[in-house]
C-alpha cells in the first residue's frame, strides 16, 4: 500500500496533539505583567516540545516521501511514534508547572527518548520493507544525529535528579536538529534526475 494515508493521519494526529498542547497554556489571572511572566517555565516548556513537534513532522514528511510503500509492520512502528508523541503535551505540562522538579523533568526526557527509540524502529522498519540498497537506507544510512539524541536524552534524564536546569539545556540542545534532515532530499532529488 502506498504512504498517502500513513501521512494524513500522521498529520492529523500531530495537528490533534499540538492543539491540546496550546490550550494547556492558561490565561494569566491577572492583568499585569507579573501574571504573564509567572507563565513563563510553562510557555517555555511549550516552545521546546513544539520545536519538537516540529523535528518530528518535518523528519516525517521526508522519511514518508522517500518511502514508496508501507506494510503493517510500518504502520504500527508509526502508530508507536504517535503514542510518545500524545504523551508529550502532558510530560510538557507537568514539566512546566512544576518548573523542572526532578520527576517531571525527568519524565519528559523519557518521553523523548522513547520517542527518540519508536523513530529508529519506524526507520528500520522502512528500510526493511525496502531493502537493505533501497534510498532510505542509503538517506538514513547510519544515523548519527539519532543516536546522539539518544545519548543526551538518557545523560539528561540522569540530570534531572542532579540538576534539571541541565537536563533542560540538553533537551533544548538536542532541539537544535530542528533543521530538516537534509540526507533524505540529497537521496530523493538524487533518485528524482
Amino acid at each position: 500500500m502506498g504512504t498517502n494515508r500513513i501521512e494524513a493521519f500522521s498529520d492529523g494526529v500531530i495537528a490533534i496533539i499540538i492543539t491540546i498542547m496550546v490550550l494547556e497554556l492558561k490565561v494569566p489571572h491577572g492583568a499585569d505583567l507579573a501574571s504573564l511572566t509567572a507563565l513563563g517555565p510553562v510557555f517555555c516548556a511549550y516552545v521546546l516540545s513544539f520545536v519538537y513537534f516540529g523535528i518530528y513532522w518535518n523528519n516525517h514528511h521526508h522519511l514518508m516521501h522517500a518511502a514508496k510503500r508501507v506494510n503493517g509492520s510500518v504502520l504500527w512502528a508509526n502508530l508507536h511514534v504517535l503514542f510518545w508523541l500524545s504523551l508529550l503535551p502532558f510530560t510538557t505540562n507537568w514539566m512546566g508547572e512544576n518548573h523542572l522538579a526532578p520527576w517531571p523533568t525527568a519524565l519528559y526526557g523519557f518521553d523523548l527518548f522513547m520517542t527518540a527509540v519508536a523513530w529508529y524502529i519506524l526507520a528500520r522498519a522502512l528500510i526493511g520493507l525496502h531493502g537493505a540498497n533501497s534510498m532510505l537506507e542509503r538517506a538514513i544510512g547510519a544515523d548519527p544525529k539519532g543516536k546522539i539524541s539518544v545519548v543526551l536524552y538518557l545523560v539528561a534524564i540522569a540530570a534531572s535528579f542532579w540538576e534539571p536546569w541541565v537536563a533542560a539545556a540538553l533537551y533544548a540542545l538536542v532541539a537544535m536538529w530542528l533543521v530538516p534532515d537534509r540526507r533524505v532530499e540529497k537521496v530523493t532529488l538524487t533518485e528524482e534526475q
